[in-house]
């Protein structure tokens, strides 16, 4: 039997279907491609969007807690890996708009992304959005940026990305880093390179010795080190999900505030897992 053709106008919904904040900008949504011109928004664009709205409730808390702990300074975000920039023109058309001070830094290595972020904060009068055609290490040395950044956030930052981001954020002193690693590859390379010698020298090796299992430690591993790092920092950790599996398998949500107060042995415990699996040689330039 022969089917009826999909009609894509099916699975779009209005903007009244969607959990908006009052006064958030239909134009800017539009401008991102979230929503159509006539003001729709299809399933797959939906869940962008609800991904992005979530993770920035998180970024919200910590926002308002930074304004309180120090009302007269304008806070200073740096979003590593920034793509297009849904999350920092969304934070800033829900949170920044509305201040008289701050300001937000887009950190991306595509110019070709960056030109068009720059684009759109005009368009939008986004004044205090600046975005560098950069790499994490050269933005340190910018003279665009301010010595300290208050919050550091990097979305779906792929593999070590995640980690030139938190470098970033412990030279700038940030006050908060909210993370969302991705496709984290190194520690896997790792564990199977050495795979054969690890499972004459220890049983823990088998939860490592099938290629799945492999990519799954290795990322789960990464994790936990730099949890590990940031707490031998001074930073408090919490992990948790970004949003359900069924909207992205990316999903590990990492937030650090930082406390002065570094975690009692988490240094120890860090390079006793280094050596354990065996990325003493490999890793441990990256955490001193």
């Amino acid at each position: 039997m022969k089917k009826n053709p999909v009609n894509p106008k099916q699975s779009e919904v209005k903007p009244l279907d969607l959990d908006l904040r009052p006064g958030q900008s239909i134009e800017l949504l539009k401008e991102l491609h979230i929503l159509t011109r006539e003001g729709k928004i299809n399933q797959d664009s939906r869940r962008k969007l609800k991904q992005v709205l979530h993770l920035f409730q998180f970024i919200e808390k910590i926002l308002k807690e930074l304004t309180e702990e120090d009302p007269a300074k304008g806070l200073t975000l740096a979003d590593h890996g920034a793509g297009k920039s849904y999350l920092g023109f969304i934070v800033y058309d829900l949170f920044f708009k509305q201040l008289s001070q701050g300001c937000i830094y887009g950190i991306e290595t595509r110019s070709d992304l960056v030109e068009a972020s720059r684009a759109l904060a005009q368009r939008l009068n986004f004044q205090r959005m600046t975005f560098l055609n950069t790499s994490v290490s050269e933005s340190l040395q910018s003279e665009l940026m301010p010595s300290d950044i208050d919050v550091v956030t990097a979305l779906h930052a792929c593999d070590t990305a995640t980690d030139d981001a938190i470098a970033f954020g412990l030279m700038k002193k940030a006050r908060a880093m909210v993370l969302v690693p991705c496709c984290q590859a190194e520690v896997a390379a790792q564990l199977r390179q050495n795979k054969a010698l690890n499972l004459s020298r220890t049983p823990l090796a088998e939860l490592w010795r099938h290629p799945l299992h492999t990519r799954e430690i290795g990322s789960q591993l990464t994790n936990v080190l730099r949890c590990l790092y940031l707490e031998s920092k001074g930073y408090t950790v919490t992990v948790t999900e970004l949003v359900g599996w069924e909207h992205s398998m990316k999903n590990e949500l990492i937030l650090a505030r930082f406390t002065g107060r570094p975690k009692a042995n988490a240094a120890d415990h860090l390079q006793a897992l280094l050596t354990e699996f065996g990325l003493t040689q490999t890793l441990a330039s990256r955490y001193p």
